[in-house]
């Protein structure tokens, strides 16, 4: 049942990915809503989930917390690391790094493969909760299809590559969830996973993503997009609940 229920999930991930490149005419808006989606990603679902998960306290702050900082700061130091390698090569300093985005649509892979191995971890409790986390991952499923493609397009990897990330990312969820039949995976390590990856993912969505959505065009739209983008995400969770 866990692994049929993850086929929704492959299947709401390509249509996000379908929809991030079929409105690269629009690419300031696309990256408005996927800074949004990304927003309300870590805000509203991840860090929420990490801190009821990874209860525990390190020197009196909440063991996700602690992660979400890290995650950020090595989301920073590695790109920053990747940028100036590649400036030591003769690059202009404000080039992409084609590897950050590859890096980071790794990243949104393996949380994809996690939300595989909730939804198996959710099935092996009950069928209603392994039914109620389904839905919040297939339905944000969208948000990561969309995100994967933009993430490693926009730092000027080729389509080709943006779409082998995005069918990697569709079919991590499958192979999370299969792998459930082998083994269960303990609450605080998956709490700390999910706070570490929030942690990278803000990073991107507010140093790279939105800047960039605005730089070109610093439209109303742009904004909007992003808002609507956080707003998708509340719905989402809000329903999920």
């Amino acid at each position: 049942m866990a692994v049929f229920v993850a086929l929704g999930a492959f299947l709401m991930t390509l249509f996000g990915g379908w929809v991030a490149l079929r409105v690269t005419d629009r690419r300031h808006l696309v990256l408005g809503l996927a800074g949004g989606l990304m927003l309300g990603v870590v805000g509203l679902d991840l860090l929420p989930e990490a801190l009821e998960a990874a209860g525990g306290e390190v020197f009196g702050v909440p063991q996700a917390l602690l992660l979400f900082v890290g995650g950020f700061l090595v989301a920073h130091l590695v790109e920053r690391l990747l940028a100036g390698r590649q400036a030591a090569h003769g690059a202009a300093s404000a080039e992409r790094v084609p590897q950050v985005g590859l890096t980071a649509a790794g990243a949104m892979v393996g949380h994809s493969l996690m939300d595989g191995i909730a939804i198996g971890a959710a099935f092996q409790v009950g069928e209603g909760m392994g039914t109620t986390v389904a839905l919040a991952v297939v339905t944000h499923d969208f948000a990561d299809g969309f995100n994967t493609y933009t993430l490693t397009s926009v730092y000027g990897n080729a389509r080709r590559k943006a779409v082998a990330m995005l069918v990697a990312d569709a079919l991590a969820p499958v192979a999370g969830a299969a792998s459930t039949l082998l083994f269960t995976l303990p609450e605080e390590l998956l709490g700390t996973y999910l706070g570490f990856f929030g942690g990278a993912l803000l990073y991107l969505a507010a140093a790279e993503i939105l800047p960039e959505a605005h730089h070109e065009h610093p439209a109303r739209s742009t904004l909007l997009c992003t808002v609507t983008g956080v707003a998708f995400i509340w719905l989402v969770v809000g329903i999920a609940h």
